[in-house]
This record gives C-alpha cells, sequence and structure tokens, in this order.
C-alpha cells in the first residue's frame, strides 16, 4: 500500500500538470520523494504507457531537465448515470475529459433483468463508441483486462443511482419511489455481465466527487441535485462524507412541513415532495425557495462554504434557482451574523453526474479515491521515500491497488 501511495501522488501531479508536463526533480520536490524513488516510480509508469516524455525543459544549472506528462488515453473508465426515467453514459480518459457519451430512456420501476441488460448495453455501446480514438494499446491490453476492441484500456464501471444504497457493498436500498430494488446486489451483477470491475454510489456523490476533482481547495461545500428527485452530496474536511453506513445526504427527506404532502419516502412534508409538487406547478420562484429553505438549514448545521446546485430541473432555468436559493440563504446567515455563503451552479445537467461517476474507477489511481487533495497539497506520508519501486501500479492493468 506504501507503494501505491507514493506511485498515486506521482500520477497526480503529472495529471495535474496536464500537457506542459513536469519533471522529476519537480515531482521530488512535490512529493517529498527521493528524487532515486521518483525515477523507479516514472521508469515503471512509462513501461506500463501511462506516462511518456515531454520534451526538455532549460534548468538553473547543468542539462536540461527531462518533462515527463500523463498518457490521457492510456486507460479509461466509463461512468454510468441510472436515473429513474434516463441513462447517461460517458467514457473518460485518465485526464478526466469524456471522449464519448450517450444517453437513452431507462424505468428504473422496470424488473430489475431488465434495467441490468439496458445497463450492460449502455457500456458495451460506450466502450465501442469513438472508434478512431484510443488506438494505441493501453496499459492491460490484450490480457483480458478490459481492454476495448479497439485496444483501448477500460479500468472499469462507476455507477451512479438515486439512494439510499450501501457504497461498501454495492447494494441498492429501498430507492425513493422503487422499493422493490431493497437488497439488490447492483455492483456484482453488473460486474458479471460485462467483466469488469464496478464501484455503485448514490448519484449525489459521484457528482460531488467529480466536483471536488475539479475543484482543488474550494472548500467544504454541498452539491444539491434537483432532477427526478432531490439528495446532496457533502465534501467536508476536504473529503466526500459519505457517513458510517454510507448514507449521508438524504437532503430531500428533511421534514420541513409538518403533515404537509406524502412522499415517496413515505415521510410527509418532505423538501423533495414540496420542491417537485412546485415544479410539476411550474413554479419556479417557490420551487427555488423551498430549495434554498433546505438549503439554508444545511448550511446552519454543517458551516459549509458554499452551496452548488446541479441536476436537469437546475438546468432548464439556473438563474432562477441561484437567485431563490441564494435570497434565503442571505436572510438566514444574516440573522445569525455570519458571512454570505456563495451559491452557484454547475453546467450541463444530469452529465456531471455520469461523470462523477467515472471518477469513482479514475481517482483511486490517483490517490484521490474520496476527493482528498492531491500530491501538492498533502505531501508523501511515510518516512522512507527511496524504498518506493513504483509497484503502484498493478501488474500492467493501470489499476490502483
Amino acid at each position: 500500500m506504501l507503494r501505491g501511495h507514493n506511485a498515486a501522488l506521482v500520477l497526480d501531479l503529472l495529471r495535474s500538470a496536464g500537457g506542459d508536463g513536469i519533471s522529476r526533480i519537480e515531482l521530488a520536490e512535490r512529493t517529498g520523494l527521493t528524487p532515486q524513488a521518483v525515477s523507479k516510480i516514472t521508469a515503471r509508469l512509462r513501461a506500463e504507457g501511462l506516462v511518456t516524455g515531454a520534451g526538455r525543459r532549460a534548468s538553473t544549472g547543468g542539462k536540461p531537465r527531462t518533462v515527463l506528462r500523463l498518457v490521457p488515453d492510456a486507460g479509461h473508465a466509463v461512468g454510468l448515470h441510472l436515473d429513474r426515467d434516463g441513462l447517461t453514459a460517458v467514457l473518460v480518459d485518465l485526464s478526466g475529459a469524456v471522449v464519448a457519451s450517450r444517453t437513452a430512456p431507462l424505468d428504473l420501476g422496470a424488473p430489475a433483468a431488465e434495467v441490468l441488460t439496458a445497463a450492460t448495453d449502455a457500456v458495451t455501446a460506450i466502450r465501442d463508441a469513438d472508434a478512431g480514438a484510443g488506438q494505441r494499446p493501453g496499459p492491460g491490453s490484450g490480457t483480458g483486462d478490459g481492454g476495448g476492441p479497439e485496444g483501448r484500456a477500460v479500468l472499469g464501471v462507476g455507477v451512479a443511482v438515486p439512494g439510499p444504497l450501501d457504497h461498501r457493498g454495492g447494494v441498492l436500498r429501498r430507492v425513493t419511489g422503487f422499493p422493490q430494488w431493497d437488497g439488490y446486489p447492483l455492483r456484482d451483477a453488473l460486474a458479471v455481465r460485462t467483466g469488469l470491475p464496478v464501484v455503485v454510489d448514490k448519484d449525489t456523490n459521484a457528482a460531488a466527487l467529480g466536483l471536488a476533482l475539479r475543484t482543488a481547495g474550494g472548500g467544504d461545500f454541498a452539491y444539491l441535485h434537483l432532477g427526478t428527485g432531490l439528495g446532496a452530496g457533502l465534501f467536508l474536511g476536504g473529503e466526500l462524507h459519505r457517513g458510517a453506513r454510507t448514507g449521508a445526504g438524504e437532503f430531500g427527506h428533511q421534514t420541513v412541513r409538518l403533515d404537509g404532502p406524502e412522499c415517496g419516502c413515505g415521510g410527509r412534508g418532505c423538501v423533495e415532495a414540496l420542491c417537485l409538487a412546485a415544479v410539476a406547478r411550474g413554479d419556479v420562484a417557490e420551487a427555488a425557495r423551498v430549495l434554498g429553505t433546505g438549503a439554508a438549514n444545511l448550511v446552519g448545521l454543517l458551516d459549509i462554504d458554499r452551496v452548488v446546485l446541479g441536476g436537469r430541473t437546475v438546468a432548464a432555468d439556473p438563474d432562477a434557482y441561484v437567485r431563490g436559493v441564494r435570497a434565503v440563504i442571505d436572510e438566514r446567515t444574516r440573522r445569525g451574523g455570519i458571512a454570505p455563503v456563495p451559491v452557484d451552479a454547475v453546467e450541463g445537467g444530469d452529465r456531471p453526474v455520469a461523470e462523477g461517476a467515472a471518477q469513482l474507477i479514475l481517482a483511486p489511481l490517483f490517490g484521490r479515491a474520496d476527493g482528498a487533495e492531491g500530491a501538492g497539497g498533502r505531501g508523501r506520508t511515510d518516512g522512507a521515500g527511496a524504498a518506493d519501486d513504483a509497484e503502484g501500479v498493478d501488474g500492467g492493468t493501470g489499476r490502483a491497488r
């Protein structure tokens, strides 16, 4: 695990450097590893096709430094968002760029076998998409480790679904409105169908993970997703917060009106029920006010730094939702005498959920499984940097150990 951690630190810095690349000396300085350890790690990563040379850079003394960069198309991950009425699939390379995407109708209330077939078909289609890209063999191609028909290495499938669910076991619980999914082992079932490693998480957690990876140093935030349902992804203390039973983020089912209308969860007066009812009436201002009430409760409870709105419903009128939610939060923070909390909306509707789902597979490769800051922010955690011999990527497959 120690060696895997150090290799992940190096990979994370290479990814952050982008096409400009970074030298071995800079890698050693940023990670705290010895130059010898960095040389061994990068040699192994180059042999596996994950890293390549990017020219030379002038130094302050001595010979020019060799610059290295990540090879984005050396590996890919599939991100799959299964919503109540549709699915979105994306193919993402190691840099986080979307290579291909597709959407299709889905009835989450259909028999499990039908939903599983639709999910499997989407994974197959997205792996076969964009046949002109990824022709060079990636790590693991030809070894039965997920290389597609064009030799593209696919490291796994990240699946984002409505909660609640058991993230560790990959088992769905009583999905709001679809209690028949309770106890269904989605992770294992889809892994058998696709022949790929699968990670399952709540849709809001996946989106929050993707946001955290794109906005390093952004502090604590809540991602509030309003689409066919309403939930939250929480990024607290520098990492994604799932809770002891991985059930955190059921934001939509906080009661804000006693004896209010019945919710699909079985309760009454839930934020989700009130918000979706306003949406159905076409009353965006009321939907934003209700959403803002729940968001203000969250701000007061967790003292978060910002609120991010997303989902297809928000995307239909982002300015109205941001304005309405901000007004409620501002009124609450003024009463408390605290600084205003920024509110903004993420673009793309539901697509950030699918992109975040792909990061459920990719982020661990870079030591960022829960979105925690990479090497530039935390550095090496061991005291024996020279011992690292670059065994951080398993068996040429590109998977993090």
